[in-house]
């Protein structure tokens, strides 16, 4: 199989994972004396809510009516407490090398950004008030593992399909068990996943183009565009 040279696959989940842990160590400084230290797991060294929705969180309270579709990409890089993006960078960790296996560097971010999206705006049809996090990114790739193993079929495929059904079992527990857990973002990053893993094809069935390139550098362009204008502006409210 041929990968991207958009993304080296290694150097794609690394740039993912220093990303969302420099966004979450800025929202923690955001947050300032305000941040609460709690043995509670779920709540430890979490950012403020008002932090979270100046820095792009999805939710029903947006700061002005153009902050609903950018919060859409993101949502997916803002993290509500250490626990929450510990688990979530360790679950990309597992999944991404594979979905890079079978869909190549440059698609595998767009399955990630683009589920993401498609997690955050159904959550917003939901009508959840406040959520963040890269797990509907995460179900997103889980999505496509699953188009993948279901499309291609024979012994492999069927591995691809056993590994990814325990993994969505996995999250069904997790979200009936775990308090405040984003069903709806979960099942729309999914649905999203599997639906680009077919627009967008795997390795097996052509090549990444350099159209598949373009796309995942011009997400990667946007995403650093909205991240990038959110925090300088906080930077300037909070120290000058």
């Amino acid at each position: 199989m041929k990968h991207s040279q958009a993304f080296k696959p290694d150097a794609l989940v690394s740039w993912i994972i220093w990303v969302n842990a420099a966004v979450f160590a800025i929202s923690l400084l955001y947050t300032g004396s305000s941040l609460s230290f709690t043995i509670n797991p779920f709540a430890a060294l979490s950012p403020s809510t008002d932090v979270l929705l100046f820095l792009g969180a999805t939710g029903q309270i947006p700061i002005d009516h153009s902050h609903a579709w950018w919060s859409l990409f993101t949502a997916n890089w803002l993290h509500g407490s250490l626990l929450h993006i510990l688990f979530n960078m360790m679950a990309l960790k597992t999944v991404a090398p594979l979905v890079i296996k079978a869909f190549g560097s440059a698609r595998t971010f767009s399955i990630y950004t683009l589920a993401g999206v498609g997690g955050f705006f159904a959550s917003y049809l939901g009508h959840v008030p406040l959520t963040v996090g890269a797990s509907a990114g995460l179900c997103g790739l889980i999505g496509a593992l699953l188009f993948y193993g279901k499309s291609r079929g024979g012994h492999w495929g069927q591995l691809v399909v056993r590994q990814t059904s325990g993994w969505i079992v996995s999250l069904l527990l997790v979200g009936i068990v775990v308090p405040r857990v984003n069903n709806w973002g979960h099942g729309g990053g999914f649905i999203a996943g599997m639906a680009l893993g077919w627009i967008l094809g795997y390795l097996e069935a052509r090549n990444e183009s350099m159209a598949d390139k373009v796309l995942a550098l011009a997400l990667a362009a946007i995403t650093f565009v909205l991240l990038a204008r959110v925090v300088v502006a906080g930077g300037m409210l909070i120290f000058f």
